[in-house]
């Protein structure tokens, strides 16, 4: 399998990599509180870790629904978050004309499950040459992806990552199958499972996303215990208040114990000793 070298440690070897943060930059205090105390305790417990937020949420359900910072501000924050507390970020591009003004900045690019297959947009991405977290669309297939390998591949990237967020299963809701992370991995490429948009409700609420929190943590275990090689969580000082997806964002005072006991499940799976 792909194993992706991010200079300070590597993803599809040992223990599963953290990639975490808020769902939206909301402001560059929260940013960095976020950022050091993640690090903290994933330096504690010797997971590897990568700070994650969106400058523009770009697919709210309403109009009027908060969207972020925006991108100048939004890539200012992120590199600071990067030099001072010393930690890889990662961001989601939308847009093929983002690409490179991003990849200046953060050390990964994510491609949005909505945008999985748009063909520009992955192009541009993959000629940044940045590693590429590309989140299965809700609508996809496992083996789909095999399609958006071939992309990326096609244009001299193969800095990939896959990752699960759940399927569509009737209205307003999602389901995760656990047999997907297994196909994705046969693909070649290291799997992340994004825990906390797995449980979402989309447009759940109306003229907003509803989710189920406390299924967060069990997704989390099962899918550790399958197999992955990166947990993706959005986490929140106060998830009630977020701009966006606080119905499923993890509370940052609760994370400790949760990686705590993952990596209990994650070790036994991988044999780390």
């Amino acid at each position: 399998m792909k194993v992706i070298d991010m200079d300070r440690f590597k993803i599809g070897e040992g223990r599963f990599t953290l990639i975490a943060g808020p769902c939206a930059i909301e402001s560059e205090e929260m940013s960095l509180e976020v950022a050091k105390k993640l690090k903290a305790i994933c330096n504690e417990l010797d997971i590897n870790y990568i700070f994650k937020s969106s400058f523009d949420k770009a697919n709210r359900s309403s109009i009027h629904s908060p969207r972020g910072v925006g991108m100048d501000e939004g890539l200012r924050i992120l590199k600071k978050v990067k030099l001072e507390v010393g930690v890889p970020v990662i961001t989601d591009v939308h847009e093929p004309w983002q690409c490179e003004k991003v990849a200046e900045v953060v050390d990964l690019l994510q491609i949005p499950a909505f945008l999985a297959r748009q063909t520009d947009l992955l192009v541009a991405a993959a000629k940044t040459g940045k590693p590429v977290n590309i989140k299965k669309g809700q609508f996809m297939a496992p083996w789909d992806m095999k399609n958006v390998i071939n992309k990326m591949q096609e244009c001299g990237n193969e800095n990939i990552l896959l990752c699960e967020r759940g399927s569509s299963f009737g209205y307003n809701n999602l389901v995760v199958d656990m047999t997907g992370l297994i196909e994705m991995r046969n693909l070649g490429y290291p799997v992340v499972f994004d825990a906390t948009h797995s449980v979402q409700k989309p447009g759940g609420k109306g003229s907003s996303t509803g989710g189920n929190r406390e299924f967060v943590f069990p997704l989390m275990r099962a899918a550790l215990a399958i197999g992955v090689d990166a947990i993706f969580a959005e986490v929140h000082p106060d998830p009630n208040n977020a701009f966006s997806d606080g119905p499923n964002q993890l509370r940052l005072e609760d994370i400790e114990e949760i990686l705590k006991y993952s990596i209990k499940i994650d070790d036994i799976v991988k044999d780390i000793k």
